[in-house]
Formats: C-alpha cells, structure tokens, sequence
C-alpha cells in the first residue's frame, strides 16, 4: 500500500488521556487513514517516491478539530454582506449603514448581518432610528442570532408587507405597532423569507466561490470537519461539486431541516435522504427546532421572559414533533434540535426519552444550544444517552457577566445564571460537542475552545467571565472538538484519536493547546491541516 504522507517530529497529542504518545511521527495510507505511528526513522522509511515528507520541527498534531455545529453555504452568503457585529450602539449602526449606502448604486440592496440587539438598550428593536439613512433604500439586516432580521420600510414595501401575517412556525412574527404597521423587525425564518424572496440572489458562480473561500478559512484555521446544520437552498448540490473538483477541505455530516407542517411523506423523504453524499460529504440525521431565541423573545421557557414573551414552542402542537422524533428514531435517524430555552429543552428530552422507550436503541440524538435549564434537566441528558451541543462563544460574546445585557435582562437574574452550563453537563456525564454555529459566531476552533475556558467577550479579554464555574478545563474543551464530536456523529471508531487505522484528518498547531493560556489560545498559529491525508492548508514556513 502506497504511503501518501509522512509527518515527522511531532508531538502527538491524545485527546482521550491529555497525554503526548510515546511516538514522533506518523505515516498515512494512500486511502486516507492513520497506517503507522513510531519514530522519525522508522517512519520515515516507509516514504516512496511520491510521498509527502513533512518536517513539523514540534509542532503538535491533534485530532483534526470539528466544528460541531456550522451554517456553511448559508454563513458564506449572509457574511458577504456589511459586518455590523463590531457596532456598540445605535449610532455606531448608523453611520456604519451611511458609509455603504453611500456605495451602493440606486435602487440597489443593502445586506448586513450581525446586528446585536444589545445596541438598542431600552429602546425598542426596530428600523426608526435608521429611517432616514435608509430613506428608500431596500435593506435586510440580520440580527446576529440569524432567527430575526431588520428590514427598511422600502424592503417591506416592495415584498407587499404592511401588517401583520399568520405562519405554521408558531413563533414567527411580523413585528407591528399599535396601528398594525410593521416595525421592521422580523421573526423567525418564515417572517424573514417574506422580504428574502423579493430580493437580489448571488449567481450560482458566486454562491459556489463564496462557499469554497469560507470553508478555505476554516481549512486554515484548522477545523477538518464540520456538523452542518442545515442543507437548504442548493447545499447539497454545491457539496457535491465542490466534492468532485476535489475543492472541498472539510469533512461535512449535513442535517437537512424538519419544519412544522412536515407530513408522512415529507419525513419518508427525509430518511430516504439518508446516506447521500460523497467522498467528504454526507446526509446524516435531521434538524429540528423546538423554539427560537431568548434574544428576540421566540425562545420557549417554562416562565416568560420579563416582556411576557418566549412562552410557546416553534411547532405549533409540540405532540407533532415528539411523533416525528419518533418516527425517525424508528428509522434509526439520528435527530439535532435546536432548543434554548428550558421548555424547549425538557420537550425535546421526553420526546426522546419517548421514542427509547418504542425500541431501537443505539440512535443517537443531540440537543443544540441549551442556554438555559434547570438542574433537574442535567442528568437526563446521560442518562438518556443525549449529546448536548454548546456554543460557548455565544455567551462570551452576546451576554455579559453583571447582567445588563439583553438576554439576561430578560430571563431574570435567576435564569440568567444557568447560562450555557457546560461545566454542569459535563459533571453530569453528558458527551459535550463543540461549535461556533458560524455565521453567529467565528469559525475559528482555537477561539471556540478558548471561550468554552474563559467565558470572556473575546473583544475585550479584561472583562469579567459569566458563569466561570461553568468554565471546562484546557483538555475538555479539546474533547468537545475531537472525542466529543466523534462520538456526536457515532464515528468514534474511526475518528477523534491518533490511531492506526483511524482517519488522517489532523490539525498541526504552533503550541500545546492543553497548555497555552486560554486568553492566548486564539493566536497559536495552524501550521498544516489534513484532511484524509490531503493536505489542505499549509503555513507557508512548513
């Protein structure tokens, strides 16, 4: 068997024990997987004519790092748009707005995303006060939790919105005042798609090269993989072709949406979608959502929030999701569903615990978000064999540690203390996964970890930490991004360890991430990433 790289001097570092093998280097097989570990010498032996040799002079090679939760085609579209995640305040968001009408061309569109509610303060969320910035300019803002967005009242007008609509999502909303007249704000991806389907589409070349720069960004910022949830518009045709050019650097698990108003058929042909893909690519399991956001008050919580919002599910008869659960727990679909709030979160998990009880075992099933939940939930997730999925940078960087921020100003100040209880869960025995849910958030892994140990906003590391007893450890946090996701994607045979005959997807960093202060771990520098023994990102040193 041909041997298609060779790494050699390297520390190579074992997620499962904290622990550098006794080993320096490593060679993979011609069909992508881990074939020897033992010295430079030896392994360097086993190098043939058109073997890659590289020389890491220390470097320490993890387990390539996956991202656990991530909107890849989605994030690349709306990130080509005007960043407003860097805006403090309204003004700050006005003059931001200001500088790229004054760009556009008439009558073009204005797109931006990242808009953080916090930049309202006690102000009602809303397009008034950029009104006159936006005079007849179409613009479609995106809030930074991608559930809610901003549209100027020429946006409206031209989508025939002007008043208030009825949706099969329950929590879906078009914002109005006491008049009936729309706000701006809209809520939830049906509201949203009454203003997107009116406005301007990238081509199908830009679509595709957008697509390929963000995932050579996350290639070089180490991650080998990624959960992608969600597989709408033409992700899956981009995947594959971008597959097939060989272009595509990350290792992709899909789950295609579940929607309320899903009938027979439309669950038949999502596990019948089942198992599509390609070489890195695949469809596996199904994405669901048990409620929206705190943030925009479509959350479900077991009490409203101080607004008297987040108070129902997305589906509006929640028993139409527990028998869907069931259904693809039958068909031995594994299931990731988005729930924030503590209702959201103890439905999902009796549903589960439902469809256990019907019989076959072994299907995995996640929970994506969990920002909020009582103690009597922790257990149930190991107990019921539940992988929760966190994004820790959330917290970081959208709440702040003395509560004056937006999401803990509504739940209340004993709510807003059970922020993102990674900690808890772990304790708990819970399997933690990961991710930055990009475009909410960065895709870089290193930053992703770091805020998962020091629970800080990544702008201003000086800030005090929220919740730092939820704070895990240098070695859990690696977990959530290697072990932690191979497990999440039952691939834990084969992937999360440096093993032979493991998958060679590796990431190579400047220094021991077990070992680098959290507050740093963001500027070690990637020096390769390897994905099925491709390299697909090189420092140019290396």
């Amino acid at each position: 068997m041909r041997t298609e790289l060779v790494l050699l001097s390297a520390r190579l570092l074992d997620p499962g024990t904290g622990a550098f093998l006794p080993h320096t280097a490593l060679a993979v097989s011609e069909e992508g997987r881990i074939a020897a570990l033992g010295d430079d010498a030896g392994i360097r032996a086993l190098a043939g004519p058109g073997t890659t040799v590289v020389d890491l002079k220390g470097a320490v090679v993890t387990p390539g790092l996956v991202d656990g939760h991530i909107h890849p085609v989605s994030g690349a579209e709306l990130s080509a748009g005007l960043d407003l995640s860097g805006c403090a305040d309204v003004d700050d968001v006005r003059k931001a707005l200001a500088r790229e009408v004054r760009r556009l061309r008439r009558g073009e569109w204005l797109f931006a995303w990242g808009l953080d509610p916090n930049v309202f303060g006690d102000r009602p969320v809303g397009t008034a006060p950029f009104d006159s910035v936006l005079d007849r300019v179409p613009a479609f803002l995106l809030l930074f939790d991608a559930h809610s967005a901003l549209a100027s009242r020429r946006a409206l007008e031209l989508a025939g919105v002007d008043g208030p609509r009825t949706f099969a999502q329950a929590s879906a909303e078009v914002v109005c005042d006491a008049d009936g007249r729309p706000t701006g704000l809209l809520l939830e991806d049906a509201a949203c798609e009454l203003v997107e389907r009116v406005a301007p589409k990238p081509t199908p070349e830009e679509r595709r090269e957008g697509l390929a720069a963000a995932l050579r960004g996350m290639a070089a910022a180490g991650l080998t993989g990624g959960h992608a949830m969600d597989a709408n518009g033409e992700s899956l045709a981009l995947y594959e072709e971008l597959d097939a050019a060989g272009e595509l650097p990350l290792r992709l698990r899909v789950a295609p949406w579940c929607q309320p108003g899903t009938d027979e058929d439309g669950v038949r042909a999502l596990i019948e979608q089942q198992g599509r893909g390609g070489a890195l690519w695949g469809v596996a399991g199904v994405k669901l959502f048990m409620d929206g956001t705190i943030d925009n008050g479509t959350a479900w919580l077991e009490r409203p929030d101080c607004h008297g919002e987040s108070t129902h599910a997305f589906w509006p008869d929640p028993a139409a999701y527990t028998h869907i659960i069931g259904e693809l727990h039958r068909a031995g679909v594994p299931t990731a569903t988005h729930a924030i709030g503590d209702a959201a979160v103890r439905h999902v998990l009796d549903s589960v615990e439902k469809a256990q009880a019907a019989g076959a075992a072994g299907v995995r099933h996640r929970v994506e978000h969990i920002e909020t939940v009582p103690d009597d939930t922790l257990r149930r997730f190991a107990e019921l064999g539940v992988v929760a999925s966190m994004q820790p940078t959330h917290c970081c960087d959208f709440t702040r540690a003395d509560h004056t921020d937006n999401w803990s100003r509504r739940l209340g100040e004993e709510r807003a203390s059970r922020a993102w209880r990674c900690r808890d869960l772990v304790d708990s025995g819970a399997t933690v996964v990961l991710g930055s849910d990009w475009p909410i958030a960065p895709f870089p892994p290193l930053g992703v970890m770091a805020g998962a140990r020091h629970r800080r906003p990544s702008r201003d590391l000086a800030q005090a930490p929220h919740g730092p007893e939820q704070a895990l450890t240098a070695l859990e946090a690696l977990r959530g991004m290697t072990t932690g996701a191979a497990y999440a994607a039952g691939e834990e045979g084969e992937a999360g360890r440096l093993a032979v005959g493991y998958r060679a997807d590796l990431t190579v960093l400047g220094a021991d991430p077990l070992t680098t202060a959290p507050t740093e771990l963001p500027d070690v520098p990637v020096r390769l990433t390897v994905v099925g023994g491709r390299v697909t990102f090189r420092a140019s040193d290396v």
